[in-house]
């Protein structure tokens, strides 16, 4: 197993800490940060965009990417959810150990 990073954002009114918790408790996810405000100019439907967002860093494995992607996108609320996964070149440590046996 390998670390990964997941990033996907959410409208600024929705409330990420159930998913998140979900996450977490389901062992898809070692842990999920929220960054609570972001402003992202976007493409969508021919026009350019310009909302407040937020940010979520779901830190888990490359073994539980599919399950996560689908429990994600099952409950995201945009109708084209961003799902971006980052893998980090090195994960050392007892922060690495303590992550592969978070999602377990």
């Amino acid at each position: 197993m390998k670390p990964v990073i997941v990033v996907t954002t959410v409208g600024a009114d929705f409330d990420p800490k159930p998913l998140a918790r979900e996450l977490v408790e389901a062992r898809l996810a070692a842990c999920v940060n929220i960054v609570p405000v972001v402003e992202s100019i976007y493409r969508w439907e021919g026009k350019v965009a310009e909302e407040g967002e937020q940010l979520l860093l779901i830190k888990t494995t490359d073994a539980r990417v599919d399950e996560l992607q689908e429990k994600l996108l099952a409950r995201h609320p945009y109708e084209v959810p961003e799902f971006v996964v980052i893998t980090p070149d090195d994960v050392r440590g007892a922060w690495r150990e303590w992550l592969l046996d978070s999602v377990r």
